[in-house]
């Protein structure tokens, strides 16, 4: 039971940092599939 709750914190803390991570060197979807013709609001 420890193990399975600790993989399941690991995953959160991996998801939360890596959504950070990419947020901040801007790989968000709307900076990638939008450019000057289409305009992603």
């Amino acid at each position: 039971m420890k193990a399975m709750l600790s993989g399941f914190a690991a995953i959160v803390i991996i998801g939360v940092g890596a959504y950070f991570t990419l947020e901040s060197l801007g790989f968000s979807s709307q900076e990638v599939y939008s450019s000057p013709n289409a305009r992603v609001d």
